[in-house]
């Protein structure tokens, strides 16, 4: 717009300046060749005798060239200035696009890694790396490991071996009508299935036992009952959070021990009560952000 009006202004002036060159009455004394830059104009019109006057035109030239290219570079560099800031906020735009886009597919190989307990598949939102039985060391060992480990359903098997030490067991359920968090069924001696997750964009990752939510600004993956083996068995193992809708292995159940899984409940006094309650079932909750 701006460009526009001065060109419009330039236009009238222009236009003015040329009515004057096409309109002009030579002196006697003075014509184009010997006086360059100076016309004449009859000043009374309908009289025998003409009053003339030169009008020299060199400083009008002067100023109109000036005032031309003054306006012209003004309109220049303002036009300039719309385009660079258009190309500007262009490559901007661009470059942001192209920054994010590799952002957010580089982060697809960042994340979080957790093993979820009692299920055969990732909650949404979580990436599948396999799903598989859980294992254990046997419940009356006092060797072996002491930690659940989530077996995988295509193994790669070793050969085979005499020595003896068969320390690695499928872990069953032991759910029993009186024995079983709040709303589930019973699963006796039904084995255990898991399911190893991705959390992709994460960096970090926290079971929190006596609780079903996560604190501000972390994300559930799951939540469950806080699980592990029996008070009176010699084999000691972790505690792990199976999921709140476990679910069995299969459709067997032979009672074929091994590593075993027992819900756990408080007992209060070096617990203190409250805030927590006695003999209450231990919620957990696996968070991430």
């Amino acid at each position: 717009m701006y460009v526009e009006m001065g060109c419009i202004y330039i236009v009238h002036v222009v236009m003015f300046y040329f009515v004057l060159l096409t309109n002009p009455v030579l002196s006697a004394t003075c014509d184009d060749k010997e006086c360059p830059g100076v016309i004449s104009m009859p000043l009374i019109d309908g009289v025998k005798a003409s009053l003339k006057a030169d009008l020299d035109t060199t400083d009008l030239n002067n100023h109109l060239k000036a005032y031309i290219e003054q306006h012209v570079k003004e309109g220049v560099q303002a036009a300039m200035k719309d385009v660079m800031k258009q190309l500007v906020d262009d490559g901007l735009e661009e470059a942001n696009a192209i920054i994010n886009a590799t952002v957010k597919e580089h982060l697809k190989g960042i994340g979080v890694t957790y093993t979820r307990w009692g299920r055969k598949a990732c909650p949404t939102g979580a990436e599948l790396v396999y799903t598989g039985q859980a294992g254990g060391n046997h419940f009356d060992s006092s060797g072996g490991g002491t930690n659940y480990l989530c077996l995988p359903n295509d193994p790669e098997n070793g050969q085979q071996q005499s020595y003896n030490n068969p320390e690695l067991f499928g872990v069953e359920y032991e759910i029993y009508s009186d024995i079983k968090p709040h709303g589930w069924r019973t699963m006796t001696d039904m084995e255990v299935p898991c399911a190893v997750c991705h959390s992709s964009g994460k960096s970090s990752k926290i079971i929190i036992p006596g609780r079903h939510t996560c604190y501000s600004d972390w994300r559930a993956e799951y939540n469950g009952y806080l699980m592990s083996s029996y008070k009176g068995h010699k084999g000691r193992n972790e505690f792990v959070c199976v999921d709140l809708n476990a679910e069995p292995f299969d459709n067997r159940s032979s009672d074929e021990n091994g590593a075993l899984l027992y819900p756990i409940r408080t007992k209060c006094g070096s617990l203190r009560c409250p805030p927590y309650t006695n003999s209450a079932d231990v919620l957990c909750v696996v968070c991430t952000k």
